[in-house]
């Protein structure tokens, strides 16, 4: 069976300039099934979406609210898709633990990162959290990665060293690149990645010819998504104004090169599919999922043909977790 998730890439970026951006503008992806998994919790959200030794899991935040002081990290398994049952649920000393994401390390263990929001009074506002499984069953202690208030948004592997960017959640805001060859121990690449507006949440993908792409979200005053690129050793980056808000990115790289992201749109609120073109600049939009009100946060797989999507959404009332399989266009360059 062949998997591909945001960590692994096929092919140069280039090729989607090379006859693939105007087929990905018109073709559309194909909505073949989404089903509730997860809605256990009064508030179930943020999710991620990994394959490990032949199962799916998927994580995300469980609490009262989507801002509530009792934040914690659940991890689910299935062998199907279907089934799911609780693999984990973490939780760190007084705090709310928040945005899981799921990483398979080059050694072969699961890796689960995090942000403990910490109760106030506190030394700083947020610390960024790892975990480690040797089999996905039981998670070591957390280790404190990045310094404090560094809110660091995944890991993405590539050739042994994993890369995570980090945003400041206290003033200045702005973006540090880390990297890390165990996911344990992070040192800092780019001191200043990204500072204009209030940068925060990114998506990294890496090529074969080791070029890096990064999605990122802004809020504050400038809100419109920006789209990085650069050469190893990744301290040099170009950066695109996508002139679109976004929320919760993810972005993954298809075997024919093509850029494919989830993101929350506005406006009406929703998750969507969209193509990334990192030539024009320019996210389109390509499939809405089933979703609206609280929304986002997406994990994404590749396997078999066939991409899966998890996601959280309240259009059904009470925020859930779903997972959607989607035929992509060109199936036939995917398997």
């Amino acid at each position: 069976m062949r998997t591909i998730s945001m960590l692994t890439v096929a092919v140069p970026f280039v090729l989607v300039l090379a006859g693939r951006a105007a087929a990905a503008e018109s073709d559309a992806p194909t909505l073949l099934s989404v089903r509730r998994i997860w809605d256990r919790a009064p508030h179930n959200a943020f999710t991620d979406l990994v394959r490990f030794r032949d199962r799916w899991y998927c994580a995300f935040r469980e609490g009262k609210a989507h801002a509530s002081p009792d934040g914690a990290l659940r991890v689910i398994r299935s062998e199907d898709g279907r089934s799911w049952e609780s693999a984990a649920r973490l939780t760190y000393p007084k705090a709310d633990a928040r945005d899981a994401k799921l990483s398979v390390t080059p050694d072969g263990r699961l890796m689960l990162s995090g942000a403990a929001a910490l109760h106030q009074p506190a030394a700083a506002r947020h610390q960024s959290l790892a975990w480690f499984s040797d089999t996905g069953d039981t998670f070591g202690e957390a280790h404190a990665i990045g310094r404090p208030d560094d809110w660091m948004w995944s890991a993405a592997w590539h050739k042994g060293v994993a890369y995570s960017i980090g945003y400041r959640t206290v003033d200045p805001r702005s973006t540090r690149l880390y990297h890390s060859r165990d996911g344990r121990t992070w040192e800092v690449l780019v001191d200043r990645l990204f500072t204009d507006g209030y940068p925060n949440e990114t998506s990294l993908v890496f090529a074969a010819d080791d070029t890096a792409c990064c999605l990122l979200r802004r809020d504050g005053t400038k809100r419109t998504a920006q789209l990085g690129t650069a050469k190893p050793p990744y301290k040099d980056w170009t950066w695109k104004d996508l002139g679109v808000q976004i929320g919760g990115p993810k972005m993954i790289q298809l075997p024919d090169g093509r850029l494919l992201a989830a993101v929350r749109l506005y406006r009406p609120t929703r998750t969507s599919l969209c193509w990334v073109d990192p030539e024009k600049a320019r996210l389109t939009e390509c499939l809405k999922l089933p979703s609206g009100g609280d929304t986002s946060y997406a994990g994404l797989v590749l396997h078999d043909g066939t991409l899966r999507v998890s996601y959280y959404s309240s259009h059904e009332r009470k925020t859930s977790i779903y997972l959607a399989a989607v035929r992509i266009p060109g199936k036939e360059e995917l398997d």
